[in-house]
């Protein structure tokens, strides 16, 4: 499932605490506590579907850091979320909504799974990120491209044979802020592998 329930955060470290760790030259790399890249107060999120555990959220925070996407609720007994970047499949910002709008592959992490066409069965679930402040969406866009380009796709078997994969810049559509939407160029490429049938709002 793409959606890890947790109350606690992840250890992170804030940028000017990474450039401190990574001067002194630690003995083991691997033990850096991965970057916060942006935190934001008073934002609503939604979930299409609900998720079956809990289906509303309160207001909490957003916390865009290297390994993960994550929320934590404001007040007592608040309770959160996780969602690792592989498991984001498209993400841009909506104009109409005044937030961050996600497509996730609900089936993510899951041993085995393999979807099949005609299996009928919707892997697909939304996630909408609203901040209080709309002047924040374009950090919040930014820091979400930045996390998505350090984990990008592992390649398949097929990839040797799929020829189109390799594509000319020119071929690319220039974005000329007529759009409701901008996708990043990690949005636009991974858009490529979403099933054409799946609805697309916007």
């Amino acid at each position: 499932m793409a959606v890890h329930l947790t109350s606690t955060l992840p250890n992170f470290s804030t940028p000017q605490e990474h450039a401190t760790i990574v001067s002194s030259t630690p003995q083991n790399f691997s033990e850096i506590p991965p970057v916060l890249r942006h935190q934001q107060k008073e934002v609503q999120v939604r979930f299409e579907a609900p998720l079956e555990d809990k289906a509303e959220w309160r207001q909490g925070t957003l916390y865009v850091i290297d390994s993960v996407l994550a929320f934590v609720e404001d007040g007592e007994n608040a309770q959160g979320w996780q969602i690792e970047y592989p498991a984001i499949t498209l993400h841009a910002i909506s104009r109409a909504e005044g937030g961050i709008y996600c497509q996730l592959d609900d089936k993510f992490g899951l041993v085995g799974a393999v979807e099949e066409e005609g299996d009928g069965e919707d892997v697909m679930r939304e996630l909408t990120i609203v901040p209080k402040d709309s002047g924040s969406l374009n950090e919040i866009f930014e820091a979400l491209s930045l996390c998505a380009s350090l984990h990008p796709d592992e390649p398949s078997p097929s990839d040797d044979e799929d020829d189109e994969a390799f594509v000319d810049a020119d071929e690319f559509e220039v974005f000329d802020g007529t759009e409701e939407q901008e996708l990043s160029e990690v949005g636009r490429v991974r858009s490529d592998f979403i099933n054409d049938s799946r609805y697309q709002p916007y």
